[in-house]
């Protein structure tokens, strides 16, 4: 059984850090781009950052551009997200993916596998 588990969230101050994890397991996703959404109260899920399985092609929102990294521990199979300099507008249900497809993509539509979502609240 394929299964991406999250891990990391939290409650935070404003520009503080958290590390969230995703350990996979069930199968090997090297050919399968992997990402972090997000999903706020009231608000539609969106892309946060992904990579492929060589760490090679990272990608960002916007707004999450020098303040995240992404990364990929291929011998644990784990996906990670640094998250640093965190805002109240952060706060969020964080949550793993993994696409169908190697390459980088962003709608919510690609991604066949998902985690259950780790919660990471930014206080002010």
């Amino acid at each position: 059984q394929v299964q991406l588990v999250e891990s990391g969230g939290g409650l935070v101050q404003a520009g503080g850090s958290l590390r969230l994890s995703c350990a996979a397991s069930g199968r090997t996703f090297s050919r399968n781009y992997m990402a972090w959404f997000r999903q706020a109260p009231g608000k539609e899920r969106e892309f946060v950052a992904g990579t492929n399985w060589a760490n090679t092609t990272p990608y960002y929102a916007g707004s999450m551009k020098g303040r995240f990294t992404v990364s990929r521990d291929r011998v644990e199979t784990s996906l990670y997200l640094q998250m640093d300099n965190l805002k109240v507008e952060d706060t969020a249900v964080y949550y793993c993916a993994a696409s169908r497809y190697s390459g980088i993509t962003l709608p919510n539509g690609d991604y066949i596998y998902w985690g259950q979502g780790t919660q990471v609240t930014v206080s002010s």
